[in-house]
């Protein structure tokens, strides 16, 4: 039997903590989790005629689920060797392990969907993503990096062409609500929706969990990584944010835009800083060129996966630096990190039950948000000291442990 204490010291010159996971991951996750959930309760326009953005809308709109997707593809990394990706047979034991909670995930999603709530729910499409990145688990570095240029650069136009043809169908192949159980009995329009038509389509989206797998993927453990995370992310984010801004505001495509949507008075400079969605991007080339968050674009592409790498390495410093001065810095938003789908399936719920109602007396919504923020950061610190996994991480863990084949017999 060997001795604990050398795999404690390995992990800590590797820059991992001693509890086997990489707090500034969880602690990213957390963030996202909470950006998430400003989006949902805070408003992100202004209730004025020319629907000027919030801050809340500047900051979080579009950036806070890309990051949320991203993590995915780092943890997916984490979890099949890191840096050196598993080959068979485990990487096969690796995928089914990962499909059947994929499955845990569908589940809770479709069983949220057929709640009354005016927010847009991602855990299907987020389980369907984990389903897409199967292929790509064992891939080294540079494949990956190549895969997840091209996917960012072609995805997007491919998606301009197929969508007109699916929303030209009868019905269109769009359902226009959070998925549900009931919409397993037409396949043809949720796979549709899934994948181009509805709010988070999965097809651009791959693109964020291939970035995240290329993160994952590195040696994170190494002094200067984090640093190169941070400002090469953010490099890249503020390069494809200004040259959005420059092909809708110097080089004409706004104008372009509003001639296509034929709507004079509407508020297109507001929604292409805020959110693109319901939109119809389609009649001009122009709808390419924009960097609006949740638009599916290149550009939108590019800056949300320059933020959230910049995010995941402005945090794993902040672990470093946790580790410096020997204090848990990170530890609010890392508990919420670590159960962000328990957490997040109660936000919704709780949500829900005053979708079309008065808040009660004497609440705001930034009242709400804190509260159900707060309450998030709490939960989330009780689960990480006394080293619990949430109910629904606990159920996806089964699922995941009973595909790899590792099912402890209990013996009498």
């Amino acid at each position: 039997m060997t001795s604990r204490t050398p795999a404690r010291t390995s992990r800590k010159a590797a820059g991992q903590p001693s509890g086997g996971r990489l707090h500034g991951i969880d602690a990213a996750r957390g963030l996202a989790l909470l950006g998430m959930m400003a989006t949902h309760l805070l408003p992100t326009f202004e209730s004025d005629a020319g629907l000027t953005p919030t801050w809340i809308g500047l900051t979080f709109s579009g950036r806070a689920a890309a990051l949320f997707a991203v993590l995915a593809g780092v943890g997916l990394a984490l979890s099949t060797g890191k840096h050196r990706p598993v080959q068979s047979p485990d990487l096969g034991a690796a995928r089914r392990g990962i499909a059947l909670r994929a499955l845990v995930i569908a589940a809770v999603g479709l069983t949220l969907g057929g709640l009354e709530v005016n927010l847009a729910i991602i855990l299907v499409h987020y389980a369907v993503l984990f389903l897409c990145v199967l292929p790509f688990l064992g891939m080294g570095l540079k494949r990956l990096c190549a895969w997840a240029g091209g996917w960012i650069l072609g995805s997007p136009v491919l998606a301009y062409l197929i969508r007109p043809w699916l929303l030209a169908a009868e019905p269109p192949l769009k359902l226009g609500h959070n998925p549900s159980w009931e919409d397993l009995g037409t396949p043809s329009r949720l796979l549709a929706d899934l994948f181009f038509t509805g709010y988070y389509p999965v097809f651009q989206w791959l693109s964020y969990l291939l970035v995240g797998l290329v993160v994952g993927r590195l040696v994170l453990g190494r002094a200067m990584l984090p640093l190169f995370l941070l400002v090469a992310g953010s490099v890249v984010a503020v390069l494809a944010k200004t040259l959005g801004v420059t092909a809708m505001e110097s080089w004409g495509g706004r104008q372009a835009l509003e001639e296509v949507l034929n709507s004079p008075g509407y508020p297109l400079d507001s929604v292409l800083q805020v959110n693109l969605t319901g939109i119809p991007q389609e009649g001009s080339w122009w709808w390419l060129a924009s960097a609006a968050p949740h638009s599916g674009t290149t550009l939108d592409l590019l800056h949300t996966s320059g933020v959230a790498v910049a995010v995941i390495g402005a945090c794993l410093l902040l672990g470093r630096l946790a580790e410096w001065v020997d204090l848990d810095l990170l530890l609010p938003l890392r508990g919420a990190g670590a159960m962000t789908l328990t957490l997040y399936t109660i936000h919704v719920w709780v949500v829900s039950g005053f979708y079309l109602k008065p808040l009660p007396s004497g609440w705001t919504e930034d009242g709400m948000y804190f509260v159900q923020a707060a309450a998030a950061v709490v939960v989330g610190i009780v689960f990480v000291l006394l080293a619990w996994r949430g109910p629904l991480e606990w159920l996806g863990h089964a699922a995941n442990q009973l595909g790899r084949g590792h099912v402890r017999v209990v013996r009498q």
